[in-house]
């Protein structure tokens, strides 16, 4: 197949004076994008590279109907809005492309957390309790705050819309009100977005990747809010990644922090597989299936857990990535990947593979 690459390189972003020196931390590399080209050449496919910006001199669209590709392969973040990792998609869509990856409302709604814990709580799947904040002395849901005014649990603090451990830092967990309404405000300054506020889960960080689509006839369905027990077998299951973050010591506080995610990337330790019963894999892949369904999310996903030290190890959701990195160094993904013994050629293919299939690309689509 003729495949467009559709991504945003860090290096082709926009910039300008007191830019926020972490606001393209989650845009690509051009090792990510030639790894991607190199692993769809060996597939057999023609590969080129776009960057997914309609703007001059990029001008996406022109490009795309000019290049006529069969299929795009998109892991564009996008730059500005609410719902920016759906923009690309939802050009496509207009253009009547296809692509790999999920879809424009669930792009939308994954990128937004609050959002995505609110369908999560819908289906009854276990997310830590959460309250959004559009300002820094907005009421504090009374059942989060002691009659001494102390917040009832450790709170944990991150931007609504952004990723890579973006605002992320030991600095995130809070412990009293006057510390909520400090970080509150330094939060809401630097990102201009709503901040979530979410009961902090003192325990393990495990991610799993999921690889596949559940295809129609549906038989796996949530039942009465409920994840069924029976493991869906249209979905692939990576080996669960645990972030080692005792190895990083007291400055990151436990927590899968920005500085880890950008600065300390090249040194990422982590277990994979994550020394965990088969009992709790079960549970997180079952929970993991479960988010993937109600989300709508397509053809490969990572969806990110803390365990509840206080709690005998009880899983919690933490957020779903519909776009996760495909660095073949780094990414929690890749790593996954490499310990089911993977490589990242196959890992590459296999995402194209179910994609030109669920749009009818190739023989046996739906």
């Amino acid at each position: 197949m003729k495949i467009a690459v559709l991504a945003n390189l860090k290096e082709n972003a926009p910039t300008w004076d007191g830019i926020s020196p972490d606001l393209w931390d989650d845009l690509d590399s051009p090792k990510t994008i030639d790894s991607l080209v190199k692993a769809l050449e060996s597939g057999g496919h023609e590969a080129t590279f776009f960057e997914a910006n309609i703007v001059p001199p990029h001008s996406l669209i022109d490009k795309l109907m000019a290049y006529k590709p069969d299929l795009c392969f998109n892991i564009a973040e996008g730059h500005f809005g609410d719902g920016r990792e759906a923009q690309i998609p939802s050009i496509l869509e207009m253009l009547r492309l296809a692509y790999t990856g999920s879809k424009v409302l669930t792009l939308a709604l994954s990128l937004d957390k609050p959002m995505t814990k609110r369908v999560l709580t819908y289906h009854g799947l276990p997310t830590p309790e959460f309250q959004v904040f559009e300002a820094y002395d907005d009421p504090i849901d009374d059942d989060l705050v002691t009659g001494g005014r102390e917040l009832r649990f450790p709170m944990f603090i991150k931007p609504s819309r952004e990723g890579t451990g973006m605002g992320v830092s030991a600095k995130s967990i809070v412990q009293t009100v006057d510390e909520l309404r400090d970080r509150l405000k330094l939060m809401l300054e630097r990102y201009q977005q709503p901040i979530l506020c979410e009961r902090y889960i003192n325990g393990r960080e495990i991610t799993i990747g999921i690889v596949g689509n559940f295809e129609p006839p549906i038989a796996w369905r949530l039942s009465e809010r409920t994840a069924p027990n029976i493991l869906p077998d249209a979905l692939t299951y990576l080996p669960p990644m645990e972030v080692d973050v005792d190895a990083y010591g007291e400055s990151e506080a436990g927590l899968y922090t920005s500085r880890i995610k950008v600065d300390l990337v090249e040194d990422f330790y982590y277990i994979c597989p994550a020394p965990i019963s088969k009992e709790l894999e079960h549970e997180l892949f079952r929970l993991a299936a479960a988010v993937f369904r109600v989300t709508g999310s397509k053809d490969v996903g990572r969806v990110d857990f803390r365990l509840d030290a206080d709690n005998n190890n009880t899983p919690y959701i933490l957020e779903i990535n519909p776009l996760p990195g495909l660095n073949p160094t780094y990414s929690d993904l890749c790593l996954e990947a490499y310990a089911a013994g993977w490589t990242y050629e196959q890992l590459i293919n296999t995402i194209v593979d179910l994609a030109a299939k669920r749009q009818n690309l190739i023989p046996g689509g739906d």
